[in-house]
């Protein structure tokens, strides 16, 4: 069982960046896939981004270009990098493992304003 807490959202303003982290504690996250998604106001929960236990990504057609997942599964730490930020990436970001089962985090508030 796998513990996932992310950090770094925040207020940015349009067309800037942010870099979100996911700690995971409690198992070695090797053999999970893990991803990002998020849920704006008002909307559906949405995937970001998916990488794979062997490192395949896959991306939402509104980010591709622009957001960037990576892991580091010796530090057990699962990464967003995202650029050229707009006003419709405004949500909470969700950390995601998943073995045979769903982990979520908390969630990290991401605005995009000026």
């Amino acid at each position: 069982q796998v513990q996932l807490v992310e950090s770094g959202g925040g207020l940015v303003q349009p067309g800037g960046s942010l870099r979100l982290s996911c700690a995971a504690s409690g198992s070695s996250i090797r053999t999970y896939n893990m991803g990002w998604y998020r849920r704006a106001p008002g909307k559906q929960r949405e995937l970001v981004a998916l990488i794979r236990s062997g490192g395949y990504t896959n991306y939402a057609d509104s980010v591709k270009g622009r957001f960037t997942i990576s892991r580091d599964n010796a530090k057990r730490m699962v990464y967003l990098q995202m650029n050229s930020l707009k006003p419709e990436d405004t949500a909470v970001y969700y950390c995601y493992g998943n073995d045979w089962r769903d982990y979520w985090g908390q969630g990290t508030q991401v605005t995009v304003s000026s």
